[in-house]
This record gives structure tokens, C-alpha cells and sequence, in this order.
């Protein structure tokens, strides 16, 4: 059995390789430590084996230097479109952040070196509960189709225009504050009524020390009213991924 490789398929492939393993390398729920390097790797060769055909006949050989470009802005378009998946997380994060901050919790705070995550439990548990609901709605499956996609809406070698780019983070950037104050909110908003509610009462009888009983009472009612923040959850998580996928057509060089 005799196999013809030939080198415009295999720099095809290798073009297509680069993006998709720089996009794995910082997309949840692929970037989790715990997937080894060379295991990504061939998952973004085997990606972009399924691609190759595709884009083999549009496509034209630059001289070696012009093909080390090419190279480059695969990589850093790949690794854009990651960051844009690792927003929605970041959001999701952000808002774990602000339930252990105004819940009494962010003085636990710890690292987590497979995810990669700095915080106390609420910040770990959602980024965790975010992670399960991607994969338990096949929501990766939509991710991987947002890559497949961007073969389309930015060709091999075509790179990314530096204003889409600037316009792409003054959108994402505040959308992300935004969601993570939506998912938070109606628990935020609870624990701010007990502050003033115990600010009140510690007014009315300066003897009772209302702000020690503060602690144990903001960590009873952050822990009774955590599950009303995963009724709006995956509808949260769902829409950030799209909205990110969404947002990659203004990255396009015009």
C-alpha cells in the first residue's frame, strides 16, 4: 500500500493545526490542566485533518518566510477566539468572586492549579458547575463548531484586523462584568439588605454588637440562597458562549 502526501496538503494541515491547538490551549473545557499537552495536540491535528480537505483547494504556497507568517497569525487568531470562550467562564468566575466577597468567604481563598482559578469556594464551585453544564448540554460541540466556523469568516492566513480586535475587548470586556453581576445579583442583593439590616440594628442597641452576629448570619443566607443562583445559570452560560462566538465577525480583516 503506497500513500502521496503532498506538501500543499501538509501545509494546509499544518496551518489549520496551529489554530485550532492554540484555541484548545485556552477554550474551556479543553484547556483544563488536566488533558495533557500532546493530548491536545493530536486532538487539534485530528480537528484539523476533518478541515484540511475544505481548505486545501483555496488555498496558495507562499515562500518559506511568507509561511513562518502565516504560522504566527494562525497561532494568535486561535488563541483570540480561546479568549473569547475563556471570557464566558471569567464571567461566571467573576461572579463566584462577588458572592465570596459580599458572603464573608473570600478570606479562604486558594488556587487551583488544573483549572488555573484563584479563589475562594464560591469562585472554584462555579467555574466547575460552568465546566459541567458546557459538557453535560454538548455545549462543547457548539464551541468546536464556532471554530470550524471561523475558517469561513477569517480564511488561512488572512489574520485579524487590530480594530476588530480592540472592538471585539471594549464588547466582551464590560459584557463579562455585566453577567457576572446578573448571575450574582439576586443573591448580592440579599446580603446587602442584611448589611443594612444589621447596620440599622447595631444603631438602635450599640450594646448588642450586631456586626459580630454578621459573619455566621451572611454565611447562613449565602449558603440557604446559593441554589436561586443556578436557576438563571446554564441560560447564562448558553448565551455567553454564542454571543462569543458571535462577536468573532467583527475580528475580520475589512
Amino acid at each position: 500500500m503506497h500513500f502521496t502526501l503532498q506538501l500543499h496538503f501538509l501545509e494546509v494541515l499544518m496551518l489549520a493545526a496551529v489554530r485550532i491547538t492554540a484555541f484548545l490551549m485556552l477554550a474551556p473545557p479543553f484547556s483544563h490542566n488536566s488533558i495533557p499537552l500532546r493530548i491536545k495536540g493530536m486532538l487539534g491535528v485530528a480537528l484539523a485533518l476533518t478541515v484540511t480537505p475544505k481548505l486545501a483547494p483555496d488555498y496558495v504556497s507562499p515562500n518559506t518566510a511568507g509561511y513562518l507568517g502565516l504560522l504566527v497569525l494562525e497561532l494568535a487568531a486561535g488563541a483570540c477566539m480561546g479568549f473569547m470562550i475563556l471570557l464566558v467562564f471569567a464571567a461566571v468566575q467573576s461572579a463566584g468572586n462577588l458572592i465570596d466577597l459580599f458572603g464573608g468567604f473570600s478570606m479562604a481563598q486558594g488556587f487551583d492549579p488544573q483549572s488555573m482559578v484563584n479563589g475562594a469556594q464560591f469562585a472554584r464551585f462555579f467555574h466547575f458547575a460552568a465546566l459541567a453544564l458546557l459538557v453535560a448540554s454538548d455545549g462543547y460541540q457548539l464551541v468546536l463548531a464556532g471554530v470550524f466556523t471561523s475558517f469561513s469568516a477569517v480564511p488561512l492566513g488572512a489574520g485579524l484586523a487590530l480594530s476588530g480586535a480592540a472592538q471585539f475587548l471594549a464588547a466582551a470586556v464590560p459584557q463579562m462584568f455585566v453577567a457576572a453581576v446578573q448571575i450574582a445579583g439576586p443573591l448580592l442583593v440579599v446580603l446587602v439588605l442584611a448589611d443594612f439590616g444589621l447596620g440599622l440594628l447595631t444603631r438602635a442597641a450599640p450594646a448588642l454588637n450586631a456586626f459580630a452576629m454578621g459573619f455566621p448570619l451572611k454565611i447562613f443566607i449565602t449558603l440557604a440562597l446559593a441554589g436561586t443562583v443556578f436557576v438563571v445559570l446554564p441560560s447564562i452560560v448558553s448565551a455567553l458562549v454564542r454571543d462569543g462566538l458571535e462577536l468573532l465577525p467583527a475580528m475580520v480583516p475589512r
